[in-house]
């Protein structure tokens, strides 16, 4: 068995181990867009003898955090999911008070004044309410030069392509494209062009937690050459030298595209 050592002496070894980790971190290989899974939450919360409201009341809490390691190592756009369309499934009981804490965390990424903040998902299958806050956090941080955090809330991968195909023959249609014109105009540039993050770099790296090693329809579109990054740890727990792992982990990777 190890010797255990007293909190306040892992800590300082956790600190100089972040710390050697940053060091050797090469910025100029830093990923430009981060996708995450923020997974694990209610899990982490069983763990601890918690409910199921604290647990995301915990994964809340941690996005700013993240946000500002993003923002330390240049990262330029991070595209976090906090609801997916089979998540607006969940009981009541849960799904409300969810709701509740997505909401106060827009809010206050919003109020912070350093995030562009910018809704990614169906927002008509989502309460008037959560609606309405995510349009006023758009509205509110629409000049803000900083980090674009993409809040993927009602977002499910397959959902994304329907829609953006279905946006794609509406606006043609409404050019006065005729079925066969629209057929032939059909690529991947155009269906790009009607995505939830037009107008974006697609993702480089995926970063999922709770150990799960699978997309669950995360930006299925976009993560077509992305690099994944599998992290053990219940979101709650995430520390930032888990993050400059992930980092380190894709700055060591040669990108292929293809096959």
């Amino acid at each position: 068995m190890g010797i255990p050592y007293p909190p306040v002496v892992r800590e300082f070894v956790y600190k100089l181990y972040e710390r050697r980790v940053e060091r050797r971190l090469d910025h100029s290989q830093v990923p430009k867009h981060i996708g995450v899974i923020l997974d694990g939450n209610r899990r982490w919360a069983r763990a601890d003898g918690l409910t199921t409201e604290q647990g995301h009341q915990a994964g809340a809490a941690k996005i700013e955090e993240l946000l500002g390691w993003c923002e330390e190592t240049d990262v330029e756009v991070v595209t976090l999911w906090m609801l997916s369309t089979d998540n607006l499934d969940r009981p009541e009981k849960e799904l409300k008070p969810l709701l509740g804490i997505i909401e106060n965390t827009v809010r206050r990424l919003a109020a912070d004044g350093r995030w562009r903040v910018h809704h990614v998902g169906n927002r008509d299958l989502l309460p008037a309410g959560t609606q309405r806050v995510l349009k006023e956090a758009e509205e509110a941080t629409d000049h803000i030069g900083g980090v674009v955090v993409n809040v993927a809330v009602g977002y499910g991968g397959r959902q994304e392509i329907a829609d953006a195909v279905r946006s794609l023959l509406l606006d043609e249609a409404g050019r006065g494209a005729s079925v066969e014109e629209i057929a032939d105009g059909v690529d991947v540039e155009k269906i790009s062009e009607h995505l939830y993050t037009r107008g974006q770099p697609d993702p480089d790296l995926v970063i999922r937690t709770s150990g799960e090693q699978r997309l669950s329809g995360f930006m299925l579109w976009q993560s077509a050459h992305s690099e994944y990054y599998f992290c053990e740890v219940f979101w709650p727990a995430f520390r930032k030298v888990d993050f400059l792992r992930a980092l380190r982990d894709y700055a060591y990777r040669h990108r292929r595209y293809g096959v």
